[in-house]
């Protein structure tokens, strides 16, 4: 299986030109709202709330690292908060590299095999057992946000375009979810879909790869998420503080959010700012540019002003924003990351 680290080397410079192609949406979106208008902004700013926002986030990764520990004290072993604490920057490096912030898991899973004894497969049972918590918060907005939309006044196509886009992703969940259920049934529908799609996945890539590795993976994948949802579901004590801490963590991210709006002397209505950071948030796991640069920057300036924020403001939380949960991660997860390879080129030097 091609690890993260690996996944990046190989594409690193179409990954490279999808990050500079998001940044520039945002210079051109930055360009027709009005590049000094963010800037007096931005000016303006508290760097003290935008220090609370900093901290929030990483209440959040530690809150993050607390549930996975409590999953890998059920199927295997926990080596501590401090080592999965530094794990997991790693992991969120992964993420914001990859489109549709698929690189996390994969990492995790091969820190904690190569350096804390603990089985890949296992290891990659606990990263998708931990995602499975994120669906329930995530859901639960969703639904509501497909509601609150058709009340607002925008337009109907660009309300049911957003529309389908929950739902599409409501019914990937939900795929998820059955996968988790009936493994056999959905590994079949899986397959029955990865089937059609991959003509058009070579022609598009044009990469030397055959069905029968395309269906090794999706199993492999699809048997570690089964195992790791049952995990999840027969541990009721680990479930329900599992859950307690998701919630916790969703509201913290939403309260990280406000303070950015907050730290530019913008106030927007709390319900609508949950909804359309939750559509953002939708935005940036599709397979498209890692993190959504741009694109969700585009989405949320559309439906902010629909709710009476001006694009300036809009714009410039949305950057204080990206430098907290988006830069800071990376750049640390960066150094985490070049840290555990040091650590294997030694390991190897010396075994040689």
């Amino acid at each position: 299986m091609q690890t993260t680290s690996e996944l990046i080397s190989d594409h690193k410079w179409e990954i490279t030109a999808t990050i500079i192609i998001g940044a520039f949406i945002i210079f051109i979106i930055s360009f027709v709202v009005g590049i000094q208008d963010i800037l007096d902004v931005l000016s303006k700013s508290n760097p003290l709330i935008i220090l609370i926002a900093l901290i929030l986030e990483i209440v959040i990764i530690g809150a993050w690292t607390v549930r996975w520990s409590l999953i890998l004290k059920v199927i295997d072993k926990s080596p501590g908060f401090n080592k999965l604490f530094v794990m997991m920057f790693s992991s969120l490096f992964g993420n914001n590299l990859t489109p549709g912030a698929a690189g996390g898991e994969p990492m995790r899973a091969y820190l904690l095999s190569k350096f804390e004894g603990i089985s890949f497969d296992l290891a990659f049972v606990s990263a998708s057992a931990d995602r499975v918590f994120e669906f329930f918060p995530f859901v639960l907005v969703s639904g509501f946000a497909i509601y609150m939309i058709s009340t607002w006044n925008i337009g109907f196509w660009s309300g049911l375009f957003i529309s389908f886009l929950i739902i599409i992703t409501m019914s990937f969940f939900g795929l998820l979810i059955y996968v988790g259920v009936k493994r056999e049934i959905a590994e079949r529908i899986i397959l029955s879909i990865a089937r059609s799609l991959f003509p058009f996945f070579i022609k598009l890539t044009k990469k030397e790869l055959t069905f029968a590795q395309v269906t090794d993976q999706i199993i492999y994948y699809v048997e570690r998420f089964s195992t790791g949802f049952a995990t999840v579901l027969q541990d009721h004590k680990m479930f329900t503080l599992g859950l307690a801490i998701s919630f916790a963590m969703w509201g913290t991210d939403m309260l990280r959010m406000y303070l950015c709006f907050v730290a530019v002397g913008s106030f927007p209505p709390i319900i609508p700012m949950i909804i359309i950071y939750t559509i953002g948030i939708l935005i940036t796991i599709l397979p498209t540019i890692p993190g959504a640069l741009g694109l969700r920057e585009a989405t949320m300036v559309g439906l902010f002003l629909v709710v009476g924020v001006p694009a300036d403001i809009v714009i410039a939380a949305s950057l204080i924003d990206r430098i907290v949960s988006y830069l800071m991660p990376t750049i640390v997860g960066a150094f985490t990351t070049a840290y555990y390879g040091r650590l294997l080129k030694n390991s190897d030097s010396s075994s040689s």
